[in-house]
């Protein structure tokens, strides 16, 4: 496999981004099948903090979005991670972990205090997310809500994301 760029979105890429979301989530059985919409409501809400892309051969294989979500608490510097896409022909091949990274470095960056998502948590432990009983995400089986804290701090506080996370079209 050729180099992987990760680089943040430009104008030119979102039809091509939204393609990549769709059909990386096209089969999976835990999928609203909207994730797409999402992105693009995040994106015309203007609260898509980060939207970086993979690239092979200038060729868009992945994509992360993050956008801040608000803390029962009120504290700011709060972000959630999703979705992350990767084309299912590459799946598996590390584009999805460079992502992450590159997403959680930039995060650190911009000094967020943390960063929440919904996911496998087998998968996501090995970047240093996991489940706290004090940080909620109502309807949401706890061990699948994880959070990684950049301060060493979880706040006792129930999430929400920005209703672009509601968008079917």
């Amino acid at each position: 496999m050729n180099k992987i760029i990760i680089r943040s979105e430009q104008a030119k890429d979102i039809a091509e981004i939204s393609e990549v979301i769709r059909l990386a989530f096209l089969n999976s059985e835990y999928s609203s099948h909207t994730e797409q919409f999402i992105v693009n409501s995040l994106r015309q809400n203007d609260v898509l903090t980060l939207s970086l892309v993979a690239e092979i051969d200038h060729i868009l294989v992945g994509h992360i979005a993050i956008s801040p979500v608000q803390l029962s608490t009120h504290e700011l510097g709060w972000y959630g991670f999703g979705p992350v896409s990767i084309l299912p022909k590459m799946q598996k091949q590390g584009i999805g972990s460079q992502l992450i990274l590159s997403a959680l470095e930039i995060l650190k960056d911009l000094k967020a205090k943390g960063c929440v998502l919904l996911g496998d948590p087998n998968y996501y432990h090995r970047f240093g997310f996991k489940s706290y009983a004090e940080l909620i995400l109502k309807d949401v089986p706890a061990q699948y809500f994880q959070a990684i804290s950049f301060n060493k701090n979880i706040p006792q506080a129930i999430v929400t994301y920005h209703s672009a996370f509601n968008a079917t079209e």
